[in-house]
C-alpha cells in the first residue's frame, strides 16, 4: 500500500462567485476545506454583487488561507503546489484569488495551476468516492451553469455535450424564491418548502423536451416566466398562493429535465457512471430522482456531500493536485483571470520553461524565517 505522504500535496483557492474557498488535499485525501462566505452581504440585493464580492474575498484571503493550513496540520512549505480558479466566473473574483495564488506561489517556490471552476466540480468526487472511472459523464447544475460534459481524462479531456441556452437551473431556483418572496439563495429555501407540497399539484413544462429539441441541453427561462404568471394569476385574484405546492412542483420541473437528459447521456454514450455536481446538486430532491433513475438504466450515481457540491477550495485542492501527480505542466507566472473559461480547457498551462523555472526556483523569492505561512 501507498504511503500517504507521497501523494501530491496541493493548497486550492476558490473565488469565482461569493464564497472564499481554500482547500488543502493530499492526493484523493481531503486535509482541510475552509470557506468564508459573503452570501449574507448579497441577501438584501436578491442576488450576487460582484463589487461586493471582490471586496469580501480580498478581507477573507489571508485568514482563510491561514485557517485551512492550521486544520490540514501542515507547513505553507510542505506544499507541492497552488491550485486557482482562473475562471469562469465573475471576473473581479476571480482577479482576487489569482493575484493571491501567485503571490502565494512565487513567495514559496511553488509551481502555480491555473484551473477549470466546472472541471474542478467534477474532480472533487474523489474526495468522496475515490478516482474517477475513464470516460464519466458529469451533470453540472449551480447558479451561472447547467452543463452535461463527458470527461475521458478530468487534467485533459472535457467534452460539452450539452449546456443551458438562458437561465441556469441555480438561476431560475434564486428567482422563483423572489417571487414567491422566500429570499435569496433560492435553492436551499425552495427545496425545504417542496418538501411538504405536492410535485404533481401544478404541471409547469418542462424546457426542450420535445422530439425536435436537443437532447441534451437545457432551457429554464420558459419556465421561470409560466411558473411566476400562475403566482401573478393567483395574487391578481385574491387567491392565496399555495407556496409549498408551487415550490414542490416548480422543483420537480426542474430536475425531472435534468435527471432525464443526464440519463439518456450516459445511455447514448455507452457511459455507466454518472456525477453529479455543483451547487444544485446538494437539492434533496434531485439526489433521490437521479438515484431512481439511475438504478433502472444500470448506470452508477456518484454525488459528493453537499458541502463538497457547492462552491469551495477543495475542488480545487482536487483538480490541482491530480495535476501534479499526472505531471502536468504549471501555468505560467502572467496567468491570468478568464471569466468565459471553456470547460475544454481544464487547466492554463505554461510553457515547460516557466514550469522547469518554478521547480528550480531560479527566479523565485526565496521564503523568509518571518513568512507568516512557512
Amino acid at each position: 500500500m501507498a504511503d500517504l505522504r507521497d501523494e501530491p500535496l496541493v493548497l486550492g483557492i476558490e473565488t469565482s462567485c461569493d464564497e472564499t474557498g481554500v482547500g488543502v488535499v493530499r492526493g484523493t485525501t481531503l486535509l482541510a476545506d475552509a470557506v468564508a462566505s459573503s452570501v449574507d452581504e448579497h441577501a438584501r440585493f436578491g442576488g450576487v454583487v460582484p463589487e461586493v464580492a471582490s471586496r469580501a474575498h480580498l478581507e477573507a484571503m489571508a485568514p482563510t488561507i491561514e485557517r485551512a493550513l492550521k486544520e490540514a496540520g501542515v507547513s505553507a512549505r510542505d506544499l507541492d503546489g497552488i491550485a486557482v480558479t482562473a475562471g469562469p466566473g465573475l471576473a473581479g473574483a476571480l482577479l482576487v484569488g489569482v493575484s493571491a495564488a501567485k503571490a502565494f506561489a512565487y513567495a514559496l517556490g511553488k509551481p502555480l495551476y491555473g484551473v477549470n471552476h466546472l472541471a474542478s466540480h467534477i474532480c472533487v468526487d474523489q474526495l468522496e468516492h475515490g478516482p474517477l472511472p475513464e470516460p464519466t459523464m458529469a451533470l453540472l447544475v449551480s447558479g451561472g451553469h447547467s452543463s452535461l460534459l463527458l470527461s475521458t481524462d478530468i487534467t485533459s479531456d472535457v467534452r460539452p455535450l450539452g449546456a443551458t441556452i438562458d437561465d441556469a437551473a441555480g438561476e431560475a431556483f434564486d428567482k422563483i424564491a423572489r417571487v414567491l418572496n422566500l429570499g435569496f439563495p433560492g435553492g436551499p429555501v425552495i427545496d425545504r418548502y417542496a418538501r411538504e407540497g405536492d410535485p404533481a399539484a401544478i404541471a409547469f413544462p418542462r424546457g426542450l423536451t420535445g422530439p425536435r429539441d436537443a437532447a441534451y441541453d437545457f432551457s429554464f427561462s420558459g419556465l421561470k416566466t409560466a411558473v411566476a404568471r400562475w403566482i401573478e394569476a393567483k395574487r391578481a385574484a385574491g387567491e392565496e398562493v399555495p407556496v409549498r405546492d408551487v415550490a414542490a412542483s416548480f422543483q420537480e420541473a426542474v430536475v425531472d429535465v435534468l435527471t432525464r437528459k443526464a440519463v439518456l447521456a450516459c445511455k447514448d454514450a455507452g457511459v455507466d457512471h454518472l456525477m453529479i455536481g455543483g451547487g444544485v446538486a446538494a437539492n434533496t430532491r434531485l439526489r433521490a430522482l437521479a438515484q431512481e433513475r439511475c438504478e433502472a438504466a444500470g448506470v452508477r450515481l456518484r454525488v459528493p456531500r453537499p458541502k463538497l457540491c457547492t462552491d469551495n477550495g477543495a475542488m480545487v485542492a482536487a483538480l490541482g493536485a491530480e495535476m501534479v501527480r499526472r505531471n502536468r505542466a504549471a501555468s505560467d507566472w502572467d496567468l491570468s483571470a478568464d471569466s468565459s473559461l471553456p470547460v475544454t480547457d481544464p487547466h492554463v498551462p505554461g510553457t515547460a520553461q516557466t514550469h522547469a523555472h518554478a521547480h528550480g526556483h531560479d527566479h523565485v523569492h526565496a521564503v523568509g524565517e518571518e513568512n507568516p505561512y512557512s
